[in-house]
């Protein structure tokens, strides 16, 4: 089954004809498996409160939407993904450091940094680029002007926004998230703008790690606390004044990776040297690693229910 009748398949959406980005460097779904093309084909349906929502003015399915960017890209290998569910529209408010996507859910504004509880019970900031400890306890934090916390697994993520009294987000309502109001392909709307998110920068990997690289990059190497210390690596969070969703959401493309709640292991976004080799803008997703893996490049933001 092509593009064409894979779209045909979604019903609402049948009158789109995907087209993979000349950009992207990402699996053709023609050249798919069944499963994969199934498994994007599902990650739109469950994006369907949004698509229909009745404020959306861009004509569905076409270029440059959220929908048109997930049809572009299969994974080689299918890798399940626990998508969530949207939630309904409740109203509510959400803390001054989310934002409210169309009343649904509130989304951290920034990139989760992390407070470290310390031994006399107050909280002091963690350093980005520390691996988090087994033994402290961790509080996700939304704040700009800050480095991201990187190096954090799903898990270590999923257990600081709990602590904050939040949740990690579901990978459809990340998605949600990322497009804004619209539903758009990038945070800022339906077209790439290079150098508009943190999509570009110093590769740590190939400048203080070029000689083990023929062997292959362990742990150890992927975890370097000097990685993001390079100028021209992470940036702070809303360093990218043009990277913002129009419901107030920075870096949700770029920057780090974001871990959702998917425990097979999703992350998505992209990080500074990659926004399309799995995907465009907010389709980007990771699936091929666990929920326990982290290394430089992963990060995370919270999501709640409006009170």
């Amino acid at each position: 089954m092509g593009r064409r009748a894979l779209v045909a398949s979604l019903g609402a959406v049948a009158t789109v004809v995907v087209a993979a980005s000349p950009t992207a460097r990402a699996q053709n779904p023609d050249d798919a498996s069944p499963e994969s093309r199934a498994q994007i084909a599902n990650a739109v349906r469950t994006l369907e409160p949004l698509l229909a929502a009745p404020g959306r003015s861009v004509a569905r399915g076409a270029p440059g939407t959220i929908e048109h960017a997930i049809l572009g890209y299969a994974p080689q290998k299918p890798w399940a993904v626990a998508e969530g569910a949207l939630p309904p529209v409740r109203g509510g408010a959400c803390p001054s450091e989310m934002a409210s996507v169309g009343g649904r859910f509130c989304v951290d504004r920034w990139e989760g940094s992390l407070l470290v509880r310390t031994e006399g019970g107050g909280m002091e900031p963690w350093p980005h680029n520390q691996p988090p400890m087994p033994e402290r306890v961790y509080v996700a934090r939304s704040a700009p002007g800050v480095f991201p916390q990187g190096y954090v697994s799903g898990a270590q993520a999923e257990a600081a926004c709990k602590a904050a009294s939040k949740r990690l987000c579901q990978p459809v309502e990340w998605r949600a998230a990322c497009g804004g109001s619209q539903g758009h392909a990038y945070p800022y709307g339906p077209k790439r703008s290079p150098g508009k998110c943190k999509d570009s920068g110093v590769a740590p990997m190939m400048t203080l790690h070029a000689e083990t690289m023929k062997r292959g990059w362990g742990m150890s190497e992927l975890n370097d606390p000097r990685n993001s210390a390079l100028d021209g690596t992470v940036a702070k969070t809303g360093s990218f004044p043009g990277c913002v969703t129009d419901q107030g959401a920075f870096d949700m493309v770029g920057n780090l990776h974001e871990w959702t709640a998917d425990p097979n292991g999703t992350f998505q976004g992209g990080y500074w040297l990659d926004t399309s080799q799995h995907g465009e803008g907010c389709a980007y997703r990771t699936i091929a690693h666990g929920f326990g893996y982290h290394d430089y490049s992963t990060g995370f933001r919270c999501c709640k229910d409006p009170s």
